[in-house]
Order: C-alpha cells, then sequence, then structure tokens
C-alpha cells in the first residue's frame, strides 16, 4: 500500500545510518489520552501500513500518557525538597526536564529521597571540577525521560508534567507481539535521542538513535507520535 503520510516540515524523509538508508513515516493520530490503549491506536493508525522489515518507532510519551504517568501540574504538590533541588538543575531550550518544583517532585517520587540527595551532592562536587550531568548518571533514565509543559506543547499537555513509561522494555515486547514487527519506545528531542525499550534484545540502540537523531517527529503541533521506519538502501 503507498504510504500517505509525509514527512514533518523542515524534516528529510529519509536519513542515512549506519544500518542503511532508513524512510521515516511520521503517522498523525488524534491527541492520545490517559483513556486510550496503546494496542487500540498502532492498530488503528499503523497496522494497514506496515510492511515484513517495518519497525514502529513510538514516543515514549504517548506510552506514559496511556500509562497514567502524566499529570496536571496545578495537581501535582511539590515538596520541600523537590522546591529546593529545582533552583539547581539546568534548564535546556528544548523542555523543562526536572528543572520545575513539579517535574521535581516526580523524579523524588520516582527515584526516591535518599538516591536524590545522594545524586545531588555527588553532581554538586563534580560541577566544581566542571564535570555536568553526573545528577542523570545516577539517577538513570527514569529521572532523564521527566519532562514538564512547555508552550508549544499541545494542549491539554501544555499544562502537564510526565514521568518516564513504566516497563518500557516489556512495553514494546507485548506491542510488537500484538503489532507484528518491531517496536522500540524512544525519548528524542533535537538534541538527541535515547532508546527506552525495544522488542528484541539484539535490536541494536544505536538503530533507534541514528535512525531518530533528528527528531523526525518534532514535538510541536504536529501531533505525530508514531513512525512506520523502512529501509530504503
Amino acid at each position: 500500500m503507498e504510504m500517505p503520510f509525509q514527512p514533518n516540515a523542515g524534516k528529510p524523509l529519509t536519513i542515512e545510518t549506519d544500518f542503511g538508508v532508513y524512510a521515516r513515516y511520521p503517522i498523525r493520530t488524534h491527541v492520545i489520552m490517559k483513556e486510550d490503549v496503546p494496542e487500540d491506536v498502532l492498530d488503528k493508525y499503523a497496522r494497514e501500513y506496515l510492511k515484513e522489515g517495518d519497525a514502529l518507532l513510538v514516543s515514549e510519551k504517548i506510552i506514559a500518557i496511556m500509562q497514567g504517568r502524566a499529570f496536571p501540574v496545578d495537581e501535582i504538590k511539590p515538596s520541600r525538597l523537590a522546591k529546593f533541588l529545582c533552583k539547581f538543575v539546568y534548564k535546556p531550550d528544548y523542555g523543562i526536564g526536572i528543572g520545575s518544583p513539579a517535574t521535581m517532585e516526580l523524579c523524588v517520587r520516582e527515584v526516591g529521597r535518599v538516591k536524590i540527595v545522594f545524586a545531588a551532592i555527588i553532581a554538586g562536587i563534580c560541577k566544581l571540577f566542571g564535570k555536568r550531568g553526573v545528577f542523570y548518571k545516577i539517577c538513570g533514565m527514569k529521572a532523564r525521560a521527566i519532562d514538564g509543559p512547555c508552550d508549544y506543547t499541545i494542549p491539554p499537555y501544555n499544562a502537564y508534567a510526565k514521568m518516564a513509561p513504566d516497563k518500557p522494555r516489556e512495553t514494546a515486547v507485548r506491542l510488537a507481539k500484538h503489532i507484528g514487527c518491531d517496536v522500540i519506545i524512544i525519548d528524542a528531542n533535537d538534541i538527541a535521542a535515547t532508546v527506552l525499550g525495544k522488542s528484541r534484545k539484539d535490536l541494536p540502540d544505536a538503530f533507534g538513535e541514528q535512525v531518530f537523531r533528528d527528531n523526525p517527529l518534532d514535538q510541536c503541533d504536529q501531533q505525530t507520535p508514531i513512525a512506520i521506519v523502512r529501509k530504503t538502501e
């Protein structure tokens, strides 16, 4: 079946990787809500277009939303620890991360107070010697994937903060069995792409990271949280 999908503005359809040249077909969906079911979303929007050898790359954000791990900011009550620690977080241009009291509170809940305090102390010491990123290395993926509201995010999520998906590898395996192709759950922005879960252990993380290194789904009003990835060369 001919693919009806077009690349998002400013993003090329294909990309060259160490694994070959791949087309990335962004799939527009409705605004995903907590009540949606991942299998139903893939059936509705992707199944009829899949061919043998394709892979589905799914934004970690919609998986987190469907797992009930996204929350209105005004419903999150930050602790004193969260309010204090967020003051020291670097705030990148592409998102809030844990640089707000609400998102830091989610980090505290997800990672635990003891580990958070330990990571903050070690990171503070390392900063004195010009070494950054230690906090996230200690706290891991669960901290790195937390994000908060941005003006460019589709409503209602411009007023939400979210955690990382729960058990992303198990989720990717389950979805792959259901849909019949490889599934990668990925956290991508304009700086980097990180694989959070994949349906096969022997599927290199580098594949998803290289295919998505230019963030082809983007993260504004495109409403394209899924991509069919197909080898062209």
